[in-house]
């Protein structure tokens, strides 16, 4: 019987890479406290009307890439194909606003899409993001992007931009979009089949199109820049004199759109110069329709960004930027099989309880093939524990790293290690 494999799309992340999962995770998590920002966890599945009406019928993500299914009940479930719109459900459910006009939230998650599997783009993948929920001031919009620019730096990312447009308020959009398929009406049959389709029902998305004769085609388009209202102007000129009084380089795209068509005003995307066609480290905006269409009574300004995993440890790994990260324990302790088995296993049980991660011998194996497990364990010290050592209370401590050995009283090894460990991360 042929053994069952994982489903395309998806990847084991196997010990060896998950420390490097849990260090780009920690890394999130200071950066998101340094700017007040708390953990939500939102479930990995919701009603298909949420993304069907916050994230539209009309974008790819809905019409062709999720994961949807009828429960036992007959209800149309849809595993999580984006953070957003779970957060603000989460939010308008639980009536945060009432307890706080601004909402700081953030998520480190799973995300769903059944598109094509390429590099750094799986089916089941993992994001980072933060929504800002209440404020409506572009403070928020410079905000969220320092908070992506601050954990792109604190992992030693150097070779990225940030990218930035507008996309207007509801007016803006409905004169530009007017604009832009007068522009293309006469080269309408030239349209790629997907854009053909976008031209009647979300005509700026063409401008994202990945299509080279769609590329040619609106190089010379109308920018969306000059349709801003005198509101829409004033909050992307004041996002832009923000960017600058806090030096942050970016770069004006007028072809920037977001995906999803709660998007209003600010648009941004982090883009890694490393990584070739699949560049995109992350991407955001403000999203003040979002929370009337999923709906809620009134308007609820909101802006935030998400960020893909998996692109970002190519970047690190393309860079050579992850540390040397020491996954193995700090002791392993082997022992001859009977009484000292038994002492083995009681006194790594000890060392545990004063925070020293351990191991001990659980399958009767030889010393020799004890140490060389404690080699592959990545472990810093050996202890053998014989019938000699129980006898006297004393036992050699072997540093793996340099083969230094020192006699200790079991009594105060844990002291001793400790001691070391020390000693060895000040050097």
């Amino acid at each position: 019987m042929k053994n069952i494999q994982k489903i395309k799309g998806t990847q084991d992340i196997l010990p060896d890479i998950s420390a490097k999962w849990q260090y780009i995770e920690k890394t999130v998590r200071t950066i998101m406290r340094r700017y007040g920002y708390n953990e939500i966890r939102t479930p990995m599945f919701e009603v298909t009307d949420l993304f069907a009406r916050g994230i539209g019928q009309l974008t790819d993500i809905v019409s062709k890439e999720m994961y949807t299914f009828l429960d036992r009940s007959k209800k149309s479930i849809t595993l999580r194909p984006e953070g957003t719109a779970p957060v603000m459900r989460a939010y308008l459910e639980n009536n945060l606003g009432e307890a706080r006009p601004v909402q700081k939230l953030y998520y480190i998650s799973p995300m769903f899409r059944q598109e094509n599997p390429q590099a750094g783009r799986l089916r089941q993948f993992h994001q980072f993001g933060v929504e800002c929920i209440g404020p409506q001031a572009p403070e928020a919009d410079v905000e969220t992007i320092m908070v992506g620019l601050d954990i792109y730096r604190e992992l030693g990312l150097k070779n990225f931009t940030v990218k930035i447009n507008s996309v207007g308020d509801a007016e803006s959009r409905i004169a530009y979009k007017a604009q832009l398929q007068e522009f293309l009406k006469p080269s309408f049959a030239q349209l790629c089949p997907t854009c053909q389709q976008r031209y009647e029902t979300n005509p700026m998305r063409i401008l994202d199109c990945k299509n080279e004769a769609c590329n040619a085609l609106i190089m010379d388009a109308p920018r969306i820049l000059d349709a801003l209202t005198s509101d829409a102007r004033a909050h992307f000129d004041k996002v832009l004199a923000l960017l600058d009084q806090n030096e942050v380089t970016y770069e004006i795209d007028h072809r920037l759109v977001r995906g999803l068509d709660y998007y209003t005003y600010t648009a941004y995307e982090f883009i890694g110069g490393s990584l070739g066609a699949q560049n995109a480290l992350g991407g955001g905006g403000r999203y003040d329709l979002l929370a009337e269409e999923i709906g809620a009574k009134k308007q609820t300004c909101a802006v935030g960004f998400a960020a893909g995993i998996e692109r970002l440890i190519m970047a690190m790994e393309s860079e050579n930027l992850f540390p040397e990260l020491q996954a193995g324990v700090d002791v392993f302790i082997a022992t001859f099989g009977g009484a000292t088995q038994d002492a083995g296993f009681k006194l790594a049980h000890d060392l545990r309880k004063q925070n020293i991660s351990t191991l001990t011998e659980l399958m009767g194996r030889s010393l020799k093939a004890q140490m060389r497990e404690a080699n592959r364990s990545g472990a810093r010290f050996a202890l053998i524990l014989g019938e000699d050592e129980l006898r006297t209370r004393r036992a050699s401590l072997k540093n793996l790293a340099n083969s230094d050995q020192k006699e200790v009283d079991l009594n105060q090894i844990a002291e001793e290690i400790k001691s070391q460990l020390q000693s060895n991360q000040a050097r």
